[in-house]
């Protein structure tokens, strides 16, 4: 395997959001994937066991439930969106480490989201980053074209003028690293810590010892504040 990519040449930081800007023990994605069992539940009039197998078929096939929805009922996505994101943000709780990590970051800062904008401005706020992302790029703007799809990367890339080879890319999933990496970027596996719930578990494709993954690390805060420039 060749070296790890490094820092030194890093102007744009794109961070995925949900449990790699907070940690899977916010529970805060459950609640999402609640959401998403019961407005399949209520669509296709099936008991809440079917709607999650259709659920978790429709995410692995075709990248999100939402595609898959897309692709097989004709669904409205922007409806889907605002029913599986009506949640309580109350978990979430503002982390100063954090917060002071990413605001010491040089060049721009983006996040980058299979979820709603909204979604992540609301998490944002909680967790006390609202002020320090240049832009928000979410599924919607990738025409609800999802990471890991190369298309959703290419069109946060055409949006934004991103040039992948001065990037580093933050991620919660493996497997979402792997385009990035290929168009040049630094890529940072961020993995729950000892204990915590691994949500990531369904994905027997990941893996942080993947040739397009640079970087592991279990505390987001601390990996940052100690990068070597």
């Amino acid at each position: 395997m060749q070296n790890p990519r490094g820092f030194d040449h890093v102007e744009t930081w794109i961070f995925d959001l949900d449990n790699t800007l907070y940690p899977p023990s916010c529970r805060l994605f459950d609640l999402i994937d609640q959401r998403m069992t019961l407005y399949i539940s209520n669509l296709l009039s099936v008991d809440p066991v079917e709607a999650r197998k259709l659920q978790k078929d429709y995410y692995r096939q075709y990248g999100t439930s939402l595609r898959g929805l897309m692709e097989t009922r004709g669904i409205d996505p922007h409806e889907f969106m605002d029913f599986v994101h009506d949640i309580s943000h109350d978990a979430l709780v503002p982390n100063p480490a954090l917060k002071t990590a990413i605001a010491a970051l040089p060049g721009k800062r983006y996040v980058l989201t299979n979820g709603s904008r909204a979604h992540a401005e609301r998490c944002a706020v909680s967790l006390g980053l609202g002020d320090l992302f240049h832009d928000i790029f979410d599924v919607a703007q990738a025409n609800f074209i999802p990471k890991p799809k190369r298309e959703a990367y290419d069109s946060f890339i055409s949006h934004l003028g991103v040039k992948p080879e001065g990037s580093a890319m933050f991620e919660d999933l493996a497997r979402n690293l792997e385009v990035p990496h290929a168009l040049g970027m630094t890529t940072v596996l961020v993995l729950p810590k000892d204990g915590d719930v691994d949500e990531r578990a369904m994905h027997a494709e990941d893996s942080e010892k993947g040739p397009y993954v640079d970087h592991v690390t279990d505390d987001l805060a601390d990996f940052l504040a100690g990068l070597k420039r």
